[in-house]
């Protein structure tokens, strides 16, 4: 089980092994924590995707990415469930994590941060986001030693933080 900090702060600036973006199924950049991305990581980052992901990603599923001009080694994009469009079993989202650490062990990350997938312009419950992050980190197995949960909103990293003491 790897250690899980939350952190407040900008995750394309964290000196992890790789970060975590919330993509869209396109994986061709977007709002958000994918824009941030893609904006800080530089063009490599949306190169690699159009050669990785040709047809995208479905909805749960991770793959991976140079980090570009990050500094975290690979950026391992995810595609969250819109809760807005209707998209709403948990499940998914609980794929979307699951599926980033195993990614992560196989590029041999020992450290990852991951953001708030689906808590932004998706509208997932920020509560059960939460939940569902904690949860699924801290119960898939992982060769991950170091795992953080970003917070980019003050509001956010102590119901983060406080989700993460009630867990350990």
């Amino acid at each position: 089980m790897p250690t899980l900090t939350a952190v407040l702060g900008d995750i394309t600036t964290q000196q992890v092994d790789a970060i975590v973006n919330a993509a869209n199924n396109a994986m061709r950049g977007g709002g958000g924590v994918d824009g941030a991305i893609h904006r800080a990581g530089g063009p490599k980052i949306l190169q690699d995707c159009i050669a990785r992901f040709p047809h995208g990603l479905v909805t749960g599923d991770a793959g991976w990415t140079t980090g570009g001009d990050l500094p975290a080694r690979w950026v391992v994009h995810t595609v969250g469930p819109n809760w807005n469009a209707g998209q709403r079993d948990r499940e998914l989202l609980v794929s979307c994590y699951r599926c980033s650490l195993e990614v992560a062990d196989a590029l041999g990350a020992r450290s990852i941060a991951f953001p708030l997938i689906s808590a932004g312009v998706y509208g997932w419950p920020r509560e059960d986001a939460i939940r569902v992050a904690v949860d699924t980190i801290l119960d898939t197995p992982t060769k991950v030693s170091d795992a953080r949960i970003i917070a980019f909103d003050e509001s956010a990293f102590p119901q983060v933080r406080a989700a993460i003491d009630a867990w350990t």
